[in-house]
């Protein structure tokens, strides 16, 4: 009998080309995968709650995946996992889903978190984890442009060019700017959560906002080029360095281990759909 798991991953994507699997370049996925059949004994295909770009790290990104045989309880499978990952991917929980649990289609909302190191000294420490930017930024300035962007809007403008989708209407809960003291600097949050994403939303609007934080544009200018529908308009695209993906939710129903799924897939035999992260 299949048995269905909720997988929360952690990863620094400094050296991988983003979380699907792909020709040419290393994936994290593929690193997943392999740490899984080394576990478990078979060949096993995670299907991800989206794909993170190359570059882009995560603290809580999701992946669902079905074993044939598995009796232990399902946090037994985190160490089973990581001790057989690299050191810059790690298993952070792994809990019991209801058949047919599929992390893309049952995504209802993620959450971002982008840093920008405001210093002119570089810090090699973290250095692979914020956009370095050797200018002053406007904190309030940025924070009142944030506010533009909250609740439904069509966010053509803010999606890579050449990226369609059916449809460009998101509906963004919650975005906050916040600085701290840093290493001879700021680091400036800007965490952003919304029902869906399109590919490179975050590094867009995060873009936008450090132009209004320089003062090229006053914060009335976003939604300016919300209306516009302009790939153009938004000026710079932020570095996929400071991108992390914070955290997937998904309804209780989720996890329901009694519910009837409406169709029971083997993940082996989902074709992952194009899920629009950033």
């Amino acid at each position: 009998m299949k048995r269905w798991f909720h997988l929360t991953i952690a990863y620094d994507g400094t050296r991988y080309g983003g979380w699907q699997v792909q020709p040419n370049t290393i994936a994290v996925q593929q690193k997943l995968d392999e740490a899984l059949e080394r576990a478990v004994g078979y060949p096993v295909k995670t299907i991800g709650s989206g794909r993170t770009d190359a570059g882009v790290h995560a603290e809580g990104q999701v992946a669902s995946f079905c074993l044939d045989y598995w009796r232990p309880e399902a946090d037994c499978l985190v160490h089973a996992i990581n001790r057989n990952l690299p050191s810059d991917i790690a298993v952070r929980a792994c809990r019991d889903a209801r058949p047919g649990f599929h992390a893309i289609r049952e995504a209802i909302a993620k959450r971002y978190r982008y840093t920008i190191r405001s210093s002119r000294v570089p810090d090699p420490i973290q250095q692979r984890q914020h956009w370095l930017f050797g200018r002053p930024l406007d904190l309030l300035a940025m924070q009142e442009a944030a506010k533009y962007f909250v609740g439904e809007h069509d966010f053509y403008s803010y999606q890579a060019k050449g990226a369609p989708r059916k449809s460009t209407v998101r509906c963004v809960s919650e975005l906050t700017v916040t600085s701290r003291p840093a290493l001879d600097g700021h680091d400036i949050f800007v965490e952003i959560e919304s029902n869906g994403f399109l590919y490179n939303m975050v590094r867009k609007i995060v873009g936008s906002l450090v132009q209004v934080g320089v003062h090229r544009f006053p914060p009335e200018w976003i939604p300016e080029v919300l209306a516009a529908k302009d790939h153009e308009k938004t000026g710079q695209t932020a570095p996929a360095q400071g991108l992390c993906l914070v955290q997937v939710f998904y309804p209780e129903s989720s996890f329901d281990l009694q519910a009837n799924a409406s169709h029971v897939e083997s993940a082996n035999e989902v074709e992952e759909v194009e899920s629009g992260s950033d």
